[in-house]
């Protein structure tokens, strides 16, 4: 039969590729249960049109049927037996494959996976957060899912797997990826205005690669200058989901030209945007409310270490008008910058 041919193969015109261990599984009970549904409408339209032909209206005159009809037992039997055994063939394939999908190998690598409107954020082992989520190929991994806000849910359609991340508690879903590449990662949970795009990749890949990005990933401060990786966190942590550097308005104000100005509160005073301020929106967002907006940060208390917050001030003070770089011949090196964004806080 067709389907179950287009099931065997590695995607089709309407799956996406098989990329994990449990797809060709999900693949195959999903044709299964479609074939079964095809048979039996095929089935149910022929009957309907030769019913409709045979037992047609033929008029007033019309002589009646030589034997009425009676009740089959025969019939009965078999048009219940054999939906219940489909249907307990159904549960056996799908319970099974449930208990593959929900119990997780012991060996698991684990990483912790955070939806917010409207990103999602992965936390690995080290410490490391990143935007987009990373896997070594033949190697289990848990994802631990959480949401910051409302309802979201983890799809990674060439894996067959996805899970919700409720706020408030913690889900599990894990997975073991068969092939490298980089994969779609989305939310199949509608979650307010801009849900379409709450997307991102995933990249599988070998094992000994996985360890060489995760040990590079994590040390920002041997590739890029904090002004680049203030950039990098405005971008990868969900802060360019509600704000903008070009004066527009989303959720929450702009930051356009924000460091060193005077900010106007909803408790009717302004206060200086420097270096104090910005790290309290951050890490208290709370505290201090800017006019015309509400409260709806998330805290990153604990989510941005010091040396992260510090980048992201430099970044925002080099995109601020009312910021006056200091000359070039007394401006510190990038190795001494570097070294102050590096610094953590007391017990950190």
């Amino acid at each position: 039969m067709l389907p179950m041919f287009l099931a065997i193969t590695n995607g089709s015109f309407w799956m996406p590729e098989q990329a994990s261990t449990v797809a060709a599984d999900v693949d195959w009970l999903f044709y299964f249960v479609l074939s079964i549904c095809a048979a039996f409408t095929a089935l149910v339209v022929v009957l309907v049109l030769v019913f409709a032909i045979r037992y047609r209206y033929r008029g007033p005159d019309a002589k009646p049927m030589a034997k009425a009809p009676s009740n089959n037992i025969a019939l009965e039997l078999t048009w219940t037996i054999i939906p219940t055994l489909v249907v307990l063939t159904i549960f056996y394939f799908g319970f099974e494959g449930y208990l593959n999908m929900t119990v997780a190998p012991p060996n698991a690598y684990e990483i912790q996976a955070s939806g917010k409107m409207w990103k999602w954020l992965f936390t690995y082992p080290n410490g490391y957060v990143d935007g987009e989520l990373h896997v070594p190929k033949g190697m289990p991994v848990r994802l631990v899912l959480t949401s910051e806000d409302v309802i979201h849910d983890l799809d990674i359609p060439a894996f067959r797997v996805k899970q919700d991340a409720v706020p408030g508690r913690y889900n599990k879903l894990w997975f073991q990826a068969t092939a490298t590449g980089t994969f779609d990662l989305c939310c199949a949970e509608y979650c307010g205005l801009n849900h379409s795009e709450m997307t991102t990749k995933i990249i599988v890949h070998e094992g000994g690669d996985f360890d060489a990005w995760l040990e590079k990933a994590s040390a920002w401060q041997n590739r890029m200058s904090p002004v680049e990786a203030g950039k990098m966190f405005f971008s990868t942590r969900g802060c360019s989901q509600c704000h903008t550097t070009d004066g527009s308005r989303l959720i929450g104000p702009s930051l356009k030209d924000v460091y060193g100005s005077m900010v106007p509160l909803n408790d009717g005073t302004q206060v200086l945007a420097d270096e104090n301020y910005i790290r309290e929106s951050i890490v208290s967002p709370g505290a201090k409310i800017v006019a015309g907006f509400s409260n709806v940060m998330p805290s990153y208390q604990g989510a941005l270490k010091e040396q992260d917050i510090a980048a992201i001030i430099l970044w925002m003070k080099s995109q601020s008008e009312h910021y006056t770089p200091a000359p070039a011949s007394t401006a510190p090196t990038t190795q001494t910058a570097r070294a102050l964004g590096a610094e953590r806080s007391p017990g950190e």
